[in-house]
């Protein structure tokens, strides 16, 4: 009887490995441990053994069963493993939740192809900047009183510091590169400010600057009206007036209807009717001799705009702090 336990799980052994699925491995068990089966029949007949050899048939007949029922249960998990389930690749899956373009930058990026399409090259500029590029090659000394009007973030006083300005990218330009050339930038700028529903200690800017001979205040205005124009469309109304800027030299401003009252005033454009949108001018020829050019050949004009606040006139958003407060209905 020993040689036919050991032959009967042979037998099932090589069976067991060779199976190719589940169902086959079922059947095998059934074969081996159904009612009818071999190691039941072997486990029936242990009672022919002669009694000095009971034990040591017992003890093999167990330990084959345990063998064989292990290697079924282990064969069984290894087809699980390799099932795939079906699926139709045609079907259309789930969409991931994915975020948006910020208010920002779709502001600035349809800001870009605009003046792209006047022939401006995009530049960048650093955030942290010194004093020298930031106020001094601007035509704003130490002494200056427009200073005043710019409470810096200072990273180590009193030369390095968070810029104020985009205007800081327009001396990096003029002393690198060789005009003609027209270059637009826009970048986040920093001041201690009293944080109100206009104003914010970070914000963005967006600044514009032309360098060539013959440029004048016609190009200039002819510039920023083709893009506010396009920008915010042809029905709405817009000034030019004279402004100061240290910058620039003759200087303005340019100022749209306020969307909020329609020009009745509120406290978005503080009862005026109207948005200061950005500030020009042609590019005072002392900053243009700083960089050794002759004002009497070479002329440029300088712009620059806060962005928050055509954001929100773009987007109808009345509190310059949801831009970046985190709400979700902007984000």
């Amino acid at each position: 009887m020993q040689e036919e336990i050991m032959s009967a799980k042979n037998q099932a052994l090589a069976q067991i490995t060779s199976a190719h699925d589940n169902t086959e491995l079922e059947q095998i068990r059934i074969d081996l441990f159904g009612r009818n089966g071999k190691i039941t029949d072997l486990l029936k007949r242990i009672k022919e053994v002669p009694g000095d050899q009971k034990q040591q048939i017992g003890i093999l007949l167990n330990d084959t069963k345990k063998t064989l029922e292990s290697l079924i249960a282990e064969q069984k998990n290894s087809f699980k493993e390799n099932v795939r389930e079906w699926f139709d690749p045609t079907i259309p899956g789930i969409l991931p939740n994915i975020g948006n373009l910020h208010p920002t930058s779709v502001v600035i990026n349809e800001m870009f192809e605009i003046f792209k399409h006047m022939g401006f090259s995009i530049m960048e500029g650093s955030e942290m900047e010194t004093d020298i590029y930031n106020f001094e090659k601007l035509n704003l000394p130490k002494d200056h009183p427009a200073r005043s009007l710019q409470d810096v973030l200072y990273i180590e006083e009193p030369d390095v510091l968070l810029r104020s300005h985009t205007s800081s990218v327009e001396t990096r330009v003029l002393e690198k590169l060789k005009p003609p050339f027209r270059i637009v930038v826009a970048g986040k700028c920093y001041r201690y400010e009293n944080v109100n529903a206009s104003n914010n200690s970070m914000f963005y800017q967006f600044q514009g600057v032309a360098l060539q001979k013959g440029l004048s205040m016609a190009d200039l205005k002819g510039t920023l009206f083709y893009f506010a124009k396009e920008f915010f469309g042809h029905d709405r109304k817009i000034r030019f007036r004279c402004k100061y800027y240290p910058e620039v030299e003759p200087s303005a401003g340019l100022d749209l209807d306020c969307p909020f009252c329609k020009g009745k005033g509120c406290t978005v454009c503080k009862g005026r009717g109207w948005l200061e949108m950005l500030g020009a001018g042609m590019i005072h020829p002392n900053i243009l001799k700083g960089f050794g050019y002759n004002t009497n050949e070479i002329s440029g004009f300088a712009f620059g705009m806060g962005l928050d606040r055509i954001v929100m006139d773009r987007f109808k958003i009345k509190d310059i702090r949801s831009l970046y407060n985190g709400d979700i209905k902007y984000q």
